[in-house]
């Protein structure tokens, strides 16, 4: 069966003119392969596929197929079936002229040699042959159902598999039934915006620093984002019940919600330290808020003891949001949310009846990676090429720049080098010039808060190592 099934060649579209089969079905294979439909090695239908297929005799086909391997449209030999000719190239298809190289100027490099942006992991460290070992076992065992189209809260293996990991490793309080799967945190966040706005929640107070294109979600469901200020020791969250002379004091009295990363607060990198860890929480149970807890990279902690979860102050007032994004790769599209009891039901029903976002066989295979331990074998693996990548960012930079202060340190994937003041843009420049991909961390500063940082947000996972050492190198040239 499966030889007679090789035999059968690709489907075909021809459309057929004229009275004449054998003349209009050559014309059709002609017209499909000049115009570039068929390329150059397609094999084709047998001719008792094809005749079964368009209605007509097969020896119509047939003779139709040996008159075109005589003009040299098609080629046959015994046992590989018939195939477009290699040479039958489109014959009146109009090739666009050459391109000619840009003349690049003096004063602009080509593209960036290396890319120091934060926000990914190494990539070329992914666990292909673990994966591979869960997906193989996860796929053998998968019941026949798990290739429908499923719960809309994710597969309950993954579901169970994740709270037994969280609570041990983040100290989540988590339940199946309170989790969600969704396609990466983004997805997250937009079907909280959508709940909270049904629920008729006006305003989420986002932080003074973090990405602006979660912000822009928020306000695309129709949210107003008012801004924490932020001091020397993080985030003020005490604004929210308090708000004083504030600017923005009014519309952060009115939140519903708070948005933050507490544990490593992206990109300036401290913790949210405990008395306001604890004073969101209890503004959550006065104003019946919720706390929105982006833990973006919980796994990866070096020079301290882990900093848990907000979620485990609360529940009930904490929706927390994890990813693989930064632990294995952002390309599974696989992330998390605990829900408290009062909104699970409300984001599994807007996230719709069906799961559409998340492949069935990806998350089966997370969750054997998280029961088989290969997941935690591989965050102890990369924590550690992680510190060493970290470490030799810092050496780097008092060697080069003993006056450069290098924070955010003691977590993630990424520091902040603090720059004089008015010389980021400057810097920035400097790095473009000499092929290095980095950021400023004014470009993570919300518009409504006045300019008064200057450094670089330096993400030191990316590079290969065959290029690590020489990305430092430009680093470090670009620094005053």
């Amino acid at each position: 069966m499966a030889n007679e099934c090789a035999n059968f060649g690709a489907d075909l579209h021809l459309e057929l003119r004229g009275p004449r089969l054998r003349a209009g079905l050559m014309d059709a294979l002609r017209e499909a392969v000049r115009t570039g439909r068929l390329e150059a090695g397609t094999r084709l239908p047998s001719s008792r596929t094809l005749a079964a297929d368009l209605g007509m005799a097969r020896n119509t086909v047939a003779d139709a197929y040996a008159e075109l391997v005589a003009e040299g449209w098609l080629t046959a030999r015994q046992g590989s079936g018939t195939v477009v000719a290699r040479r039958a190239e489109p014959r009146t298809a109009v090739r666009p002229p050459p391109v000619s190289s840009p003349v690049l100027s003096p004063t602009r490099p080509a593209a960036p040699a290396h890319n120091l942006r934060a926000g990914t992991p190494d990539l070329a460290s992914f666990p292909r042959a673990e994966w591979l070992k869960a997906y193989r076992r996860a796929l053998t065992d998968a019941p026949n159902e798990a290739f429908g189209y499923g719960d809309s809260r994710g597969r309950i293996e993954l579901r169970t598999a994740l709270a037994d990991y969280l609570a041990r490793a983040r100290g989540v309080h988590a339940r199946p039934e309170r989790i969600v799967i969704c396609a990466g945190f983004v997805h997250g966040l937009l079907l909280m915006g959508q709940v909270l706005r049904n629920r008729g929640v006006r305003n989420v107070a986002v932080e003074s620093y973090g990405l602006g294109l979660h912000a822009g979600l928020l306000t695309g469901a129709g949210l107003g984002i008012p801004v924490l200020p932020f001091d020397e020791r993080g985030t003020r969250v005490e604004e929210l019940s308090d708000p004083g002379e504030y600017g923005e004091g009014e519309a952060l009295v009115s939140a519903g919600a708070v948005l933050m990363t507490a544990a490593h607060q992206f990109p300036l990198g401290g913790a949210l330290p405990p008395d306001r860890r604890a004073a969101v929480v209890d503004w959550a149970r006065a104003s019946g808020g919720f706390v929105l807890e982006d833990d973006y990279d919980g796994e990866f902690r070096y020079d301290r003891q882990p900093v848990g979860a907000l979620q485990g102050l609360d529940p009930e007032r904490v929706v927390y949001l994890g990813t693989a994004s930064k632990s294995l790769a952002p390309g599974l599209r696989l992330a998390w949310m605990v829900l408290p009891e009062s909104l699970a039901g409300e984001v599994a029903a807007t996230k719709g009846a069906v799961d559409w976002t998340s492949s069935a066989p990806d998350q089966l295979a997370f969750a054997e990676f998280l029961r088989s331990g290969a997941y935690d074998r591989h965050v102890r693996a990369m924590r550690l090429r992680y510190r060493r990548r970290r470490d030799q960012l810092v050496a780097a930079v008092a060697a080069h720049s003993p006056d450069t202060r290098v924070s955010g340190i003691a977590a993630g994937l990424h520091a902040v080098l603090a720059l004089p003041p008015g010389t980021e843009q400057a810097v920035l420049r400097s790095a473009a010039w000499h092929g290095l991909a980095v950021q400023g961390v004014n470009q993570f500063r919300r518009p409504t808060v006045p300019p008064t940082l200057d450094g670089l947000v330096v993400g030191y996972a990316t590079p290969p190592d065959s290029a690590w050492n020489s990305a430092l190198q430009s680093l470090c040239r670009v620094l005053p």
